[in-house]
């Protein structure tokens, strides 16, 4: 991966597996939540991420580390670990199914920071593409039901969600403008170094509290496939694709993942979903098919 794809079918290609095991992490966060505090999950995952990445890195790279690379990556890592507070905070005092709504809306914030940072520009087409992805996205969230977002009561939790939906959508623009040229997995190891820094100061009090001699077994498993599937593998492949497509490209492929939990549900027998969340499903693939064609080849 350190030469330049021939064509953007491979880079979204990427981004399909990416948003694919992104998606697996919904269900198996949903699955170990009862044994870990969501905030110590995440700690746990950033750290042993970070030990996954840590021999690959000495050996093909060596650990060098510069000033400006910490800096860089403590800024962007800030992002996400502010995302990560702000949404276990919000669920103190708002529902699931509301921050899956708010969610559906950073795409278009990452938009609003590509434009203003690096100076992104999109067709007509694909802005309202993206729009109309938003719009498929929350109605497979609502089955298909769009009188339940009228019911949608809007709440403390939410304005905390919002305002990690804020940073979130500031990461991947970040990733592009921070970025130096250095080698994506050096790039990617020092975000999940200085995300952990973070997660500790933010979650000191519940890590020190956890149990950790009290965690079964099966719970490390899965908290492995979350440090190595879901957390080292989507955050290089975002980085990766990032500079090749853009951050609101990128970031819209999130428009996918209720469409994919769906197709999990499925696959683990959890019944059929509604046919009214179909002409959702249309339009989100329809959206996407928009906002990501381009012609040509890439450019520099």
């Amino acid at each position: 991966m350190t030469e330049r794809p021939r064509s953007l079918f491979f880079i979204h290609l990427l981004m399909v597996i990416c948003a694919t095991l992104v998606s697996t992490s919904f269900t198996v966060c949903a699955a170990v939540s009862n044994a870990l505090d969501p905030l110590v999950l995440t700690f746990i995952r950033f750290i042993m991420a970070s030990l996954l990445l840590l021999p690959v890195v000495m050996v093909r790279f060596e650990l060098h580390l510069s000033a400006s690379l910490f800096f860089r990556s403590s800024v962007i890592s800030s992002c996400l670990v502010l995302f990560f507070w702000c949404m276990f905070l919000s669920l103190r005092y708002t529902t699931a199914l509301n921050t899956s709504v708010i969610f559906a809306i950073v795409p278009v914030i990452s938009w609003g920071y590509s434009m203003v940072l690096l100076k992104e520009r999109i067709g007509r087409a694909q802005s309202v593409a993206l729009f109309l992805g938003m719009a498929g996205a929350i109605w497979v969230i609502f089955r298909g039901n769009p009188l339940q977002l009228v019911d949608v009561d809007l709440n403390r939790g939410d304005l905390i969600f919002l305002a990690g939906c804020f940073a979130m959508g500031l990461y991947t623009p970040l990733i592009k403008l921070l970025y130096r040229g250095e080698p994506m997995l050096v790039l990617t190891f020092w975000i999940l170094v200085t995300g952990t820094i973070w997660l500790g100061l933010f979650g000191a009090g519940k890590i020190l509290a956890t149990g950790w001699s009290s965690i079964p077994l099966s719970i490390w498993g899965w908290v492995g496939y979350l440090a190595f599937f879901t957390t080292v593998v989507t955050f290089f492949l975002t980085q990766y694709c990032i500079l090749f497509i853009g951050p609101t490209r990128a970031m819209a492929y999130s428009y996918l993942y209720p469409c994919l939990v769906l197709l999990q549900d499925l696959a683990l027998g959890k019944g059929m979903p509604p046919p009214a969340i179909i002409p959702g499903i249309v339009i989100v693939l329809a959206a996407m098919v928009v906002l990501q064609y381009t012609t040509g080849r890439l450019g520099k």
